[in-house]
C-alpha cells in the first residue's frame, strides 16, 4: 500500500514537473486519501485494533522479580 501512496506521489510531482499544475493536485488528493485510508486501516486493524503495540511504555519486570 504504501507504494502506491508513493507511486501517487511521484505522479504529482512528475505532473507538476510538465506544467500541469491542476492535475498534479488532484492526483495529491488521491495521495492525502490514500494515505488517511490506510492510517485507519492500520489503526481499526482487527489484530491490534487501538493497542498501538509499538507504542507500549509499561516496564517489564524481570524474571527473578516476579518469582520473590
Amino acid at each position: 500500500m504504501m507504494t502506491a501512496i508513493f507511486a501517487t506521489l511521484f505522479l504529482a510531482l512528475l505532473a507538476l514537473w510538465f506544467g500541469r499544475s491542476a492535475i498534479a493536485v488532484g492526483i495529491l488528493m488521491v495521495c492525502l486519501a490514500l494515505t488517511v485510508w490506510l492510517f485507519l486501516f492500520e489503526i481499526y486493524s482487527p489484530a491490534t485494533g487501538f493497542r498501538m503495540p509499538w507504542l507500549q511504555t509499561e516496564d517489564a519486570a524481570p524474571a527473578i522479580a516476579r518469582e520473590a
